[in-house]
């Protein structure tokens, strides 16, 4: 797995579970939507860390706690 796909199933994973839309996370965390779209789509390369901060913010948890999934085990991840 990418670490882009990772955070993609995070976001994702976050949304259903506090029964929120793109639009709202958009809205909450200043981000567009189309940059919503793009990071659970998998377009970008990479995703900075202030946008990370950003969305941990919008669903009202710490920076840690947004890596606190088993998406991001070590195991799970392609990297050469």
């Amino acid at each position: 797995m990418t670490t882009q796909k990772a955070v993609a199933l995070r976001i994702s994973e976050l949304l259903i579970k506090n029964n929120m839309s793109q639009y709202a996370l958009s809205v909450n965390s200043g981000l567009t939507k189309q940059a919503i779209s793009n990071i659970i789509n998998e377009k970008y390369t990479s995703i900075k860390l202030d946008t990370i901060i950003k969305i941990s913010d919008a669903f009202h948890i710490t920076f840690q706690e947004f890596f606190n999934s088993n998406v991001f085990e070590r195991t799970k991840f392609d990297i050469n």
